[in-house]
């Protein structure tokens, strides 16, 4: 019997795979809010590698085997678009940006913004990322040894920062804060609406679409000054906002692609920076190789090119991704009747894949759980079932970007301070929020080395 005929002759949630019952769904419904990442973890182990959810319609699963994964975001990625609630609630807040976009708008979308991620690009703004991260390593100056300091607050105003640089050529001092407490605001509420596998009604008026409106205007209101700002300069520039501007887009759809890249940007990788300081924090010999390996760096770390110019400290950011993926879940809902990790599934078949589970998998990683960056040491990012910035066609447009600025960060902030876990330490435990961030910050002790 064919594929499609097998898949007709099914009832829509009559796949044959395993998972929680309906009545299990509502008892775990208060832990799965408040710990996604803990349910998931549960019900994997418990269910394995493919897990259906109960829910109307099309069936609803969740794969952690690396090559269903594979599949569906790379191998028959044209056949698995980005129509899910997730997605959905993204684009209430950054529009149909590049991030949120679904076929064919999303070609037409990466095209325009390619340029500004051209590996020429990145090494002319590589010094900006730097100044960004001098910044703020210069407002430590005076701290005594073994000072408490939430690290997530300082990679978060490092991120922004670097964002505004690096992509819209400016320092954003004139509205970081609106711009922090704007996206921070948004990034609860995308959270919120995308704990859902069944959408919710866009024009009710409940708190949180309340909420959520008045983000998106407070969000539009600070991309036109900038829009404004760059305009009566006269001059485009060869950033991302200058390549909008030129590119005939109107205010309204260059103002969804800079909350997209703010979002995108700034979240991501100031979660990461996070993570891996309390990793090295953790682990101090591996921090005095990162602090060795640079001290013996000739000349300023580039945004590019580090995998050959400092393998340690790129391993040790490969791993900690590994660990602390700051995209946790991605979604996709195929277009026809396909077959995933050997089980035929119906159009409308909605996926979920967590990066954080795929990466914690016993049978492709050895003792998953341990910070080991030597597993990264030569093979580089190609290991099977690494994907912290996706995989395929959808791979994120500032992979290379953020790689590049975790590492350029590091530079300035390790070869001035070391940093420490206090006395009684214990781990903050991760909150999957757009990117997965410590619930409560991240306080770590730092101590300047002179």
């Amino acid at each position: 019997m064919s594929v499609s005929t097998r898949l007709k002759a099914m009832q829509p949630t009559d796949i044959g795979i395993a998972g929680p019952s309906s009545l299990d769904m509502a008892r775990a419904f208060r832990s799965i809010r408040a710990d996604p990442l803990s349910f998931l973890t549960e019900v994997t182990e418990r269910y394995g590698d493919v897990v259906s959810f109960p829910v109307p319609g099309p069936p609803a699963l969740l794969v952690s085997d690396p090559d269903g994964a594979r599949q569906v975001l790379q191998t028959s990625a044209r056949h698995w678009g980005k129509q899910t609630v997730q997605y959905a609630a993204l684009a209430r807040v950054t529009g149909p940006g590049l991030l949120a976009s679904s076929e064919p708008t999303w070609l037409e979308h990466r095209r325009l913004a390619a340029p500004a991620f051209h590996h020429q690009r990145l090494l002319a703004v590589g010094h900006q990322v730097g100044a960004a991260a001098d910044a703020a390593v210069s407002g430590l100056r005076g701290a005594g040894p073994g000072t408490p300091m939430d690290v997530a607050a300082l990679t978060h105003r490092i991120g922004l920062d670097a964002v505004g640089r690096a992509l819209f050529s400016t320092d954003l001092s004139g509205h970081a804060q609106r711009l922090l407490d704007a996206t921070s605001e948004a990034a609860t509420l995308v959270v919120r609406l995308g704990r859902s596998v069944l959408p919710t009604a866009t024009w009710a008026p409940t708190p949180t679409n309340v909420r959520l409106r008045a983000t998106r205007r407070r969000l539009a209101a600070i991309s036109a000054d900038l829009i404004a700002e760059r305009r009566r300069r006269g001059a485009h520039g060869d950033d991302l906002l200058g390549l909008l501007l030129a590119s005939g887009l109107s205010d309204t759809q260059i103002s969804d692609e800079l909350v997209t890249m703010v979002i995108a940007g700034h979240e991501t990788v100031a979660a990461a920076l996070a993570w891996t300081l309390m990793l090295l924090a953790e682990d101090q010999p591996a921090q005095d190789r990162v602090r060795a390996e640079l001290a013996g760096h000739d000349g300023p770390v580039s945004l590019l090119g580090h995998r050959e110019t400092l393998p340690w400290t790129r391993a040790v950011v490969d791993e900690a991704l590994r660990l602390y993926p700051p995209a946790w879940a991605l979604s996709r809902r195929s277009t026809r009747d396909d077959v995933v990790a050997g089980h035929p599934v119906p159009a409308g078949t909605l996926v979920i894949v967590s990066p954080w589970l795929v990466h914690r998998r016993a049978e492709t990683w050895a003792d998953p759980l341990a910070f080991r960056p030597q597993r990264f040491l030569g093979a580089g990012a190609t290991l099977p079932g690494y994907l912290p910035f996706g995989q395929g066609p959808r791979l994120c447009i500032g992979r290379e970007f953020a790689l590049g600025e975790m590492v350029v960060v590091l530079s300035r902030l390790l070869t001035a301070y070391r940093v420490d876990v206090p006395h009684g330490w214990s781990r903050p435990r991760p909150e999957a929020q757009v990117a997965v961030h410590p619930r409560g910050g991240m306080p770590l002790l730092v101590s300047p080395l002179a």
